[in-house]
């Protein structure tokens, strides 16, 4: 009979709604293994579905070739903190957070969560710390990154607007900064420390344009982003010579389309590109169907990427929705740590963004793979972009050009 010493302290409970990352690290949990047996993954499959999960602890400390296997072995590893032979190195991983809580809102605790749900997967030990900016001017940027440097930190991940962005553009720091929420695109840096890994709606919306009939009628809103996708959508359409664009401006407080939708003529047969968040397209959507609109498909970018969309519309309204996403590769060790600190990042793409830029700033502290294979190209993350179709209950893969 196989007998096991355990010497285990379980980690204490984590606040997910904490900032503050105690420096006091996790205790760790150590599985010795006195079997004297060999124990293949077959063995182990078997110790697992027994239930016995530190005998299947004991045999699995390195990699398996069996990758649902591998993950349950990651995510009782995070669990239970369990100490690994396999961990390369005794050096702690240090990685700051830079948040203007008054600019980002819920992001702070959320990108907080998502890093540290991401770090809670490895064996490495790290010390995350996160450094709160009153505002996004340059000056209260340029404190705050002295301090980081100071506190010897080389790595940091900043959630910042676009106006910080450039502010840190201004900066030019010599620490490296990855910024989750902009794409380089839109950046105004040629650094070789800066790092961008916001989603790229242009490249999105141009892949999304290969479905889309004339007229295009576009509907957007005041947001920044709204209007400048609608004004990129409109240049774009018209540059590929397909046909002519209308836009339609659907102010807050708008809640009666009649007079863009019915029986407009001009409309017929058409495409709707639609640029906003998700109550104002759900109510868009349903007017289309309300008023009879005779059209090809409707069109939205990861804005619209989002579940409530398959609860907030009927079927009949998105029967001929396409929908681009970027958010791809996730695994579900890292799907099932962020759901136990309430944090989404199957939809959520700046949880996602956040914990790709982990990912790679790990991969350059420790040399271990990374999680994702996104390329990182002259500074900007390279996202995947798949076209789906929100069906009955959830987003499904469509095939180009139905």
């Amino acid at each position: 009979m196989k007998k096991l010493l355990l010497i285990a302290i379980l980690p204490l409970l984590l606040d997910a709604k904490s900032y503050l990352i105690s420096s006091i690290p996790l205790p760790k949990t150590y599985i010795l293994n006195t079997d004297p047996y060999e124990c293949d993954e077959d063995c182990m499959r078997t110790y697992m579905e027994k239930g016995m999960i530190f005998s299947f602890l004991a045999h699995a400390q390195n990699k398996l070739s069996d990758e649902k296997l591998d993950e349950i072995r990651i995510m009782n590893m995070s669990l239970l903190n369990v100490g690994s032979s396999m961990q390369i190195s005794n050096e702690k991983v240090r990685i700051a957070l830079l948040l203007p809580y008054k600019k980002i809102g819920k992001y702070a605790s959320s990108t907080t969560n998502a890093a540290f749900a991401y770090l809670m997967t490895k064996t490495q030990p790290f010390e995350l710390k996160s450094y709160k900016v009153e505002s996004e001017n340059e000056e209260d940027l340029k404190k705050a990154l002295s301090k980081i440097e100071d506190d010897g930190f080389t790595f940091v991940v900043a959630p910042l607007t676009q106006n910080g962005a450039d502010n840190i553009a201004m900066i030019n720091p010599d620490i490296y900064v990855y910024i989750p929420t902009v794409n380089k695109k839109d950046a105004k840096s040629n650094s070789s420390y800066i790092y961008y890994g916001g989603i790229d709606y242009k490249e999105q919306t141009n892949k999304l344009l290969q479905e889309a009939a004339s007229p295009l009628v576009v509907f957007y809103d005041d947001s920044v982003i709204s209007t400048k996708l609608a004004n990129y959508q409109e240049i774009a359409f018209r540059t590929k010579g397909t046909g002519r664009t209308l836009k339609y401006s659907v102010p807050a407080k708008t809640t009666n389309l009649s007079m863009y939708l019915d029986k407009n003529y001009k409309i017929a047969n058409s495409s709707f590109f639609i640029n906003t968040p998700i109550v104002k397209t759900g109510m868009i959507m349903s007017q289309i169907t309300l008023y009879d609109v005779v059209y090809k498909n409707i069109l939205s970018t990861q804005i619209n990427f989002d579940p409530l969309l398959l609860s907030m519309t009927q079927m009949n309204d998105r029967k001929n929705m396409i929908v681009a996403n970027s958010i791809t590769g996730n695994t579900n060790i890292l799907i099932d740590t962020n759901s136990i600190l309430s944090n989404d990042i199957i939809y959520d793409w700046i949880n996602y963004t956040t914990t790709v830029g982990i990912d790679y700033f790990f991969n350059r502290m420790t040399n271990e793979d990374r999680e994702y294979n996104l390329p990182m190209v002259e500074n900007q993350i390279m996202y995947q972009i798949e076209l789906l179709r929100p069906s009955l209950s959830r987003f499904e893969p469509i095939d180009s050009h139905l």
